[in-house]
């Protein structure tokens, strides 16, 4: 089975183009000289297979930590029975100044491990196989797991046949899904719920709690000091928890009755939030659509995340913060989705014009378009740290050939972080996912035969001195490519501008798992 391993293809619906130019904030900066470090790129490589991953940016759950670790995936040479081509069993990696390890699974499994979140502490949750075939589905089950100090733990479900583990926090709380042993419709897919014919879903990627068919409730929980913690739902028969801060706090998606609705065919799906009281707070859909989800949550308690408008036919970024739910606004249309959020706030991800998507920031409530590299016409943002220091990816849409990871700092521009690598490394970095405040980049590249790899970007900097291989000149930014400035439109915060509808997006960009 692939759990999550995206395969990015991009295809651009054309649409007619507004007419009210907005000049890129990054443009801006383009007069201004700029100068950046070299990076010594660090292919971390496989267990004998073609590919390895680092992808999991959209749910706010860090596969970089502080330290400079990274967690991921990677192929093995055995064939993964779940797949239905080219397909290896995938083991998940920790990788840590140079060392790649493979983190076993439970006893049994013959189905893959997967990581999901790392703390820094280098403690990493994620997923197993454990032998068991769920006899009501024909498939295998997967278990939540801790691998704390590279040895796993299974921390079990609430009596069901499977469970996921998501973020984890320095106090070794670790936060998911759990199945229970009520029988439930809504169950698999949830939350991936339909908007149309197109799942309403953040980022192009399916998001759903548990991977396989289930026929059990699906709940929300916490383990921690090696007991689990049923969440509860918000009134409805399914809940997941994706996001925890270092203070406890929680933030999922819940179900709020057993009712479905015409447009996706589940019931209404809310965000939710749970403080250090331990109560569940529905954050609500102001703009009156029946899918809500959650993609981020920063050590202030600010949830970020997505609402689809009335009727479900596109979505807005939401910023919830001190019990209030903000629309953070779109570039032109109903689509825009927030990934990341760090601790002052800074909030980046994508929004839509009528003819793509861009990637973007919002700062103190104003939308701050970042540009994208000469010769691209479409990206995202997926990472910023604390020095405001941003990573994404770009590309050229309806090619399928695979993008650029840039950079964005001082003000911008974007820059192509190929041009700053160092050379011999061999690899594309076609994915920025995640930065670290050392400046360290996880993400990942491209061969020249096609086969994906996770990768680890090392500034030649004054924090990283004597790394073999790298360059500690600095470079020009007048000397690599240039910021391309899109024409787009703006849309204000909270402007419901029909243009771009779930249905277009859906052939604007997919992500397709490897399953």
């Amino acid at each position: 089975m692939k759990f999550a391993k995206p395969k990015r293809i991009t295809a651009l619906a054309l649409f007619t183009l507004l007419a009210i130019p907005v000049q890129l904030a990054a443009q801006d900066k383009q007069d201004h000289h700029r100068r950046h470090h070299h990076y010594q790129l660090v292919d971390v490589g496989t267990f004998g297979g073609p590919n390895s991953s680092n992808a999991w940016d959209g749910l706010g759950n860090k596969t970089l930590n502080s330290r400079g670790t990274v967690t991921g995936e990677a192929d093995t040479t055995a064939p993964d029975p779940f797949c239905l081509v080219f397909c290896y069993m995938a083991d998940a990696f920790e990788w840590h100044d140079g060392v790649e390890t493979e983190l076993g699974g439970l006893s049994g499994n013959a189905n893959g491990t997967y990581a999901v979140g790392i703390n820094s502490r280098g403690w990493v949750s994620g997923i197993s196989g454990n032998g068991i075939i769920d006899q009501a589905t024909g498939y295998p089950v997967m278990e939540a797991v801790l691998w704390k100090h590279h040895k796993i733990a299974d921390l079990g479900t609430l009596g069901g046949n499977g469970s996921a583990a998501y973020a984890i926090n320095d106090r070794g709380q670790v936060v998911g899904a759990a199945l229970n042993t009520t029988p439930d419709s809504f169950s698999t897919g949830f939350p991936a719920a339909y908007c149309g014919s197109y799942l309403c879903i953040s980022d192009g990627y399916f998001y759903g709690a548990l991977f396989f068919p289930v026929t059990t409730q699906t709940h929300a929980v916490l383990w921690q000091n090696g007991t689990i913690k049923d969440l509860g739902t918000l009134g409805g028969p399914d809940s997941v928890a994706w996001q925890i801060n270092e203070h406890g706090q929680i933030a999922g998606q819940s179900y709020v009755n057993s009712t479905p609705n015409a447009t996706t065919g589940v019931p209404t799906i809310d965000p939710f939030f749970i403080g250090e009281d331990g109560k569940m707070v529905d954050l609500g859909n102001p703009l009156g659509g029946t899918v809500t989800w959650t993609t981020g949550l920063n050590n202030r308690g600010e949830v970020i995340g997505a609402m689809t408008v009335a009727g479900d036919t596109g979505w807005h970024p939401f910023l919830w913060s001190n019990g209030v739910l903000k629309d953070l606004g779109t570039l032109g249309v109903d689509c825009g989705t927030p990934t990341f959020i760090n601790d002052a706030g800074d909030i980046v991800g994508f929004a839509c014009s009528p003819t793509s998507f861009f990637p973007v920031m919002w700062r103190n409530g104003v939308l701050i378009p970042l540009g994208l590299v000469a010769g691209e016409t479409c990206g995202e943002a997926y990472g910023i740290n604390s020095s405001g220091q941003i990573v994404g990816e770009s590309g050229v849409c309806g090619t399928g050939i695979p993008g650029l990871g840039w950079l964005w700092e001082n003000g911008g521009p974007a820059i192509d972080l190929n041009t700053l690598i160092v050379s011999g490394s061999g690899v594309h970095f076609a994915h920025g996912v995640s930065i670290n405040d050392r400046g360290e980049i996880s993400g990942e590249g491209v061969l020249s035969n096609g086969d994906h790899r996770a990768a680890v970007l090392i500034p030649c900097d004054e924090n990283h001195p004597g790394v073999e291989g790298c360059d500690y000149s600095m470079v020009d930014a007048d000397a690599v490519a240039p910021v391309q400035a899109p024409q787009v439109a703006r849309a204000p915060s909270g402007a419901l501008r029909r243009g771009i509808t779930s249905a277009s997006w859906g052939r604007l960009r997919t992500r397709t798992p490897r399953r």
